[in-house]
């Protein structure tokens, strides 16, 4: 009998249905803090629907991506689990530079941005200096 979408999860269930060995999630656990099974008595883990998914776009994001772990913590810390799930699902559609796509003959599927000309980098260089007029304002008030 196959488990209902919102049942939780065994460690070789999760495993299996995110595509990695049951090894590489205990080693996950142990570099981003985000991933929190629920354990029973005795350490056997369970894993949420929502785990999964977070498991998922970790999955993309080290393997099908080539992120590196260090990448990914800092994208976690600065991005959150959300902002995480927003760059696996963004791969989806934009493989990144340099991705190997499955057919060499097949052109990419997205070009690469251009570069912005002189008013674009004037308009960034005034927005960089506005947030950072704002991020000194805020620092001096935090610290007064």
């Amino acid at each position: 009998m196959a488990k209902g979408p919102e049942a939780f999860r065994t460690i070789s269930e999760a495993a299996e249905e995110v595509g990695v060995a049951p090894h590489v999630l205990r080693f996950w656990e142990t570099r981003f803090s985000v991933i929190r099974p629920m354990k029973r008595a005795g350490g056997r883990r369970f894993y949420r629907p929502q785990d999964i998914a977070l498991l998922r776009t970790l999955r993309v994001l080290l393997h099908d991506q080539g992120r590196s772990i260090k990448d990914v913590q800092r994208l976690s810390r600065s991005e959150g689990v959300q902002g995480l799930a927003a760059l696996a699902t963004a791969s989806v559609s934009a493989p990144r530079l340099g991705s190997v796509s499955p057919d060499p003959a097949a052109p990419p599927a997205v070009s690469p941005p251009d570069r912005p000309d002189g008013a674009g980098r004037r308009r960034l260089a005034a927005t960089r200096d506005d947030l950072l007029a704002i991020k000194r304002r805020l620092d001096a008030l935090l610290s007064g």
